[in-house]
């Protein structure tokens, strides 16, 4: 028998309004599990007793049949979204003792939905990282474990908290940021399902910054029509986001019709990179077959700006990072550095910063100052700007050509082991994000669903994206691509 937190949240919402389960056993059985699993170091804040509060108010809504979409769910919300009266940190130490007196806009939708805040979770330090192994709260563990073998892997990041509690079903699901694949590489690491819709569709106020025009939440989840329930109560627009577009939220998970024929799905040839696993090929071509088989014409694309994207990504995202965590001065909010008799502000700055930015926040704080500096302006920044612009044309120009939707790998591998190149070579961690920031730095709509496992059982994911705007469309090939591969593969627990 499936136990209750293992459900996702169309299963759970069934279940509650069939009345064979309720809201307070639901967010317990989450609570117990999350008690259970502390070897994952995915929660960082855990809220039971307002969870169980909130689940005590649920019962009373489902009994008096005046349930909202999200009734009774228990979820678990990024560290990253500001949370009322709640710690957040962004999984910094400089942000140590902040709790905001306000919610997110996105937090605050899915509360007015219903839905049950289990706590707050584990991520990279303020978004910047692909392994999770960046956060001052220490690093987070993939649920799943290689065949005959222990070692721990990366859960993906920096929505490595969020992507491992959805696998290992400590709650029914989860919210992510992506500022260049933060919810799809994690959530192809983890086999579940993440997308980061088109930006401005969900608000970013009360959300800590990262890379402003870059940075976008979504849904992490069991199934793609989990997505779709989640994501129309996250959208929608907001006046106190200047970045927030205001346009009709459609009903995400009625547009799963489970129809694509007349579809044309493109196949870009510069994402088959040299270096690509066998594995991963075979899995991108048994996709391809499957949506043909389901009635999608498949055509083959190019998008000839896809080699800059990486070197463009990481001079945009730096330069904006750099302006944003400016604010982290020891002033007005958060960590103060303990200073020494005749010290000055100066020295407060400087001791603040040190000591309570990480390994990795520093080296892309430095690159993105560098790369705004006066002497070099011109010639990184500005330069990236006009290559981003080419990259969104490329994608411009495919889709103007009847292209509905491109299919692409998640990732470039499987899931690594935790230390493995992180503090060696940053750079190659940087190539984790090979296939996913172009959908950033084009403000696309994209989705990551599992589809596979490689020889040593692991969960491999692909990648649909989309127009912009037309996440029902996206989802419904999700929902199509999901239901062909037929992944049911779930991490045994260890833990």
């Amino acid at each position: 028998m499936t136990k209750l937190n293992e459900l996702g949240l169309a299963a759970a919402r069934d279940a509650l309004l069939a009345r064979e389960a309720n809201a307070y056993e639901l967010t317990e059985a989450c609570l117990l599990a999350i008690e259970s699993a502390s070897k994952l170091n995915a929660f960082v804040h855990l809220t039971p007793e307002t969870a169980l509060d909130r689940a005590t108010t649920a019962d009373q809504q489902l009994a008096s049949g005046d349930a909202p979409a999200l009734c009774g769910l228990p979820i678990g919300i990024k560290d990253l979204f500001c949370t009322k009266d709640v710690p957040t940190q962004a999984g910094s130490r400089i942000l140590e003792g902040f709790t905001p007196p306000y919610e997110s806009t996105v937090s605050q939708k899915l509360l007015d939905a219903g839905a049950i805040m289990l706590g707050k979770l584990n991520m990279d330090e303020f978004a910047m990282g692909s392994s999770n192994e960046t956060s001052f709260f220490g690093e987070v563990v993939n649920p799943w474990r290689r065949k005959n073998d222990g070692c721990r892997l990366t859960p993906g990041g920096s929505s490595g908290g969020s992507a491992a509690a959805v696998a290992a079903d400590l709650c029914l699901a989860a919210t992510g940021t992506d500022t260049g694949g933060s919810i799809r590489q994690p959530a192809s690491f983890c086999g579940i399902t993440g997308i980061k819709p088109t930006y401005g569709r969900c608000s970013r106020w009360g959300i800590v910054a990262f890379a402003s025009s870059l940075d976008q939440a979504g849904p992490m989840t069991k199934t793609v029509r989990d997505a779709a329930i989640m994501l129309t109560a996250m959208c929608g627009h907001d006046a106190k986001d200047s970045t927030s577009v205001d346009i009709p939220v459609p009903n995400f998970e009625a547009a799963l019709s489970g129809d694509i024929r007349r579809k044309t799905i493109g196949i870009p040839k510069e994402y088959l990179l040299d270096q690509l696993p066998n594995e991963i090929a075979t899995l991108w071509t048994a996709g391809r077959d499957m949506l043909a088989t389901a009635g999608a014409k498949i055509v083959d694309i190019s998008l000839p700006h896809t080699e800059f994207a990486l070197p463009t990504y990481y001079v945009i995202a730096p330069a904006e990072a750099s302006s944003n965590l400016a604010r982290y001065d020891g002033v007005r909010f958060g960590r103060r550095a303990q200073l020494a008799p005749g010290d000055s502000i100066v020295d407060m700055y400087e001791k603040t910063r040190a000591e309570g930015f990480g390994a990795e926040v520093k080296r892309r704080l430095m690159v993105g100052t560098y790369v705004l500096s006066a002497g070099f302006y011109d010639a990184h920044y500005n330069r990236a700007r006009k290559v981003r612009s080419l990259i969104k044309k490329d994608f411009e120009d495919v889709f103007s050509q009847g292209i509905d939707a491109i299919l692409t790998p998640s990732t470039p591998s499987a899931a690594f082991e935790l230390g493995d190149s992180a503090k060696t070579d940053p750079v190659q961690m940087y190539l984790n994000d090979i296939f996913t920031v172009t959908v950033n730095l084009a403000g696309l709509p994209a989705i990551s669903v599992p589809t596979g496992t490689n020889s040593e059982g692991l969960p491999l994911g692909l990648q649909l994206i989309g127009q912009p705007w037309q996440e029902d469309e996206l989802l419904n090939l999700a929902f199509v691509l999901e239901q062909s591969a037929g992944f049911q593969d779930k991490p045994k627990c260890w833990w």
